[in-house]
């Protein structure tokens, strides 16, 4: 079992199938703790020959994973290099993406920005029908998707319902996720944990080698390249930087964005009217912290840049820098 003070725990339902908790009051909120402990996860994983599938859910019921921590406390995840060769954002959807072992999100609560990333890198997707907000609120905070979300979303349910999911900011209901593709079935409450248990139950009870070689091949024809995703996250940081980008994300935080929780569960509806509230000087109500991870950002822009323009040079296909 995981230590108690880690955001995640893991039950071992049995050698081959896991349940991954994710525990971390009040919202589940992606930050740098979170992402080092789904690293640690990722290692364990490729420790365990026998591991056949992994649930995700949350023990939190009205948050799954809330989205990416906004006050800067992020340690080096949009910096540091995981094992793929990717900054730790983009290395750990990937990894579990790509990883041998099928991952499967067990939604229930908000799921936005970076969160809906990390579950739109899951194999499948199922959801509550009465409990669950899916969403990429970037564009209405000044920003833009950095962690695949724009390249993924795609692939799944098509260019027009994924740039209505982008450039909205709207929560997306489980019915209308399941609608659309970003879900692949949402499920009356009552049904969704039995349903899912059962799914992985079945997976795990297959051959690994036949599971790996199957998803891989899925893998191949329906994944974004390294390239994409890392164009995708500089250009995220340059946003960061941009002076609307930290208005905005200032106005919330300052309206109760990551404390209250009626406010966390709800924060999309104001997004339309956000710039109306937003006055001159603003400035001084923006978190030291937001402004010196903006800062921060714009000097590894040019090292990812660098990355992505080798592997635009040798012309290399779809996950072969992964």
């Amino acid at each position: 079992m995981a230590e108690s003070t880690s955001p995640l725990r893991i039950v071992e339902e049995t050698p081959a199938y896991w349940r991954i908790v994710f525990d971390y009051p009040p919202f589940n909120i992606m930050d740098g703790p979170m992402f080092q402990s789904l690293q640690d996860l990722l290692v364990r994983m490729d420790a365990s020959p026998d591991l056949r599938v992994v649930v995700f859910e949350s023990a939190i019921p009205d948050f799954f994973l809330a989205h990416f921590d906004l006050t800067g406390n992020l340690g080096n995840v949009k910096t540091a290099v995981g094992l793929s060769g990717l900054p730790i954002l983009l290395d750990t959807f990937v990894r579990l993406t790509t990883s041998p072992v099928v991952s499967i999100a067990r939604i229930r609560g908000c799921v936005r920005g970076a969160s809906s990333e990390f579950v739109l890198a899951c194999d499948m997707r199922f959801a509550s029908r009465e409990n669950t907000r899916l969403g990429q609120p970037e564009v209405a905070v000044g920003l833009h998707p950095g962690g695949g979300g724009a390249e993924r979303l795609p692939h799944l349910v098509g260019r027009g319902r994924a740039l209505e999911i982008v450039l909205s900011g709207n929560d997306f209901d489980g019915d209308t996720a399941e609608r659309y593709g970003y879900i692949n079935r949402a499920l009356p409450d009552v049904e969704l944990d039995s349903f899912v248990d059962a799914l992985a139950r079945r997976i795990a009870s297959f051959d690994r080698r036949a599971i790996k070689a199957a998803k891989n091949l899925v893998n191949q024809v329906s994944l974004p390249s390294a390239g994409r995703l890392l164009d995708a996250l500089s250009s995220f940081q340059i946003a960061l930087t941009w002076g609307e980008a930290q208005q905005r994300v200032g106005a919330l935080l300052t309206r109760g964005l990551q404390r209250d929780p009626d406010f966390e569960r709800n924060w999309p509806e104001v997004l339309g009217a956000l710039r109306d509230k937003i006055r001159s000087g603003f400035r001084e109500f923006i978190p030291t912290r937001v402004r010196a991870q903006a800062v921060t950002s714009k000097s590894h822009v040019r090292q990812n840049q660098g990355r992505v323009d080798i592997c635009r040079q040798a012309q290399l296909p779809p996950l072969c820098c992964i």
